[in-house]
């Protein structure tokens, strides 16, 4: 019997769609403009504030990249720079105790459990590494980052593209065959079963009223808890 390494995304797998949603989306979005205020000469947000502003045109005003990142907020875009910058606000709430990150408690378990069993487990997200660090450390389960041997987020590629995967699989040394990819989003789990990962789509009840079966799937193994995932591989 091997033993499967595992990848896991965050919002709708581990965690609850509406947390992030809800609660850390809003708080980024009230906390930038006063966060940019105080912190915009520090290295790092300076760094990720003059990407921005490249990338949109020199935008020469801090208030106009700060803008912009609200609206890309309100559209929920997948932006490195975006999430990097959250990653950042989101750290002042959690040391604040503003909230605690949301875990299904069927998640923590499992990951404890796979972990003392002997599976590598590592998270790829489309929020930054810092905010992945952030969610696990300060989760409602208590700080689960000790679980985790590795971090990936969009700077290794998007989560809809085989190569990300494939560029993973590379940095985990081992065949992409006994990586078992955890996500809620179909398309993720295509690209990831495309670079030869194995998949199982996460559909949660109170992230997915309405179940996913049949061809909802595209054919990937369906459970609707950690607890209904088998690692294990004959």
């Amino acid at each position: 019997m091997s033993l499967k390494t595992i990848l896991t995304d965050i919002e709708g797998t581990t965690s609850s769609i509406s947390f992030v949603k809800d609660v850390l989306f809003p708080y980024a979005r009230r906390a930038l403009p006063g966060f940019v205020a105080a912190h915009g000469n520090d290295p790092e947000v300076r760094r990720w504030l003059d990407a921005v502003a490249a990338e949109n045109g020199g935008l020469c005003q801090d208030e106009m990249i700060v803008e912009t990142l609200q609206g890309w907020i309100d559209q929920d875009r997948k932006h490195t720079a975006l999430k990097a910058l959250q990653g950042l606000v989101w750290k002042d709430g959690y040391v604040r105790g503003d909230y605690a990150a949301h875990m299904y408690p069927d998640a923590a378990e499992a990951l404890r459990a796979w972990h003392a069993q002997g599976h590598g487990i590592n998270v790829y997200s489309s929020g930054s590494v810092a905010a992945q660090k952030l969610f696990f450390g300060y989760s409602a389960a208590g700080d689960l980052t000790a679980l985790v041997s590795n971090w990936y987020d969009t700077e290794v590629g998007g989560k809809r593209e085989a190569g990300s995967y494939r560029r993973i699989v590379g940095s985990l040394g081992v065949p992409a065959a006994e990586v078992l990819f955890l996500s809620d989003v179909v398309e993720e789990l295509d690209a990831a079963r495309e670079a030869g990962l194995d998949t199982v789509l996460l559909d949660r009840r109170e992230d997915y009223p309405q179940p996913r079966h049949g061809e909802a799937t595209h054919g990937h193994r369906r459970v609707e808890s950690f607890a209904d995932v088998a690692p294990e591989r004959a």
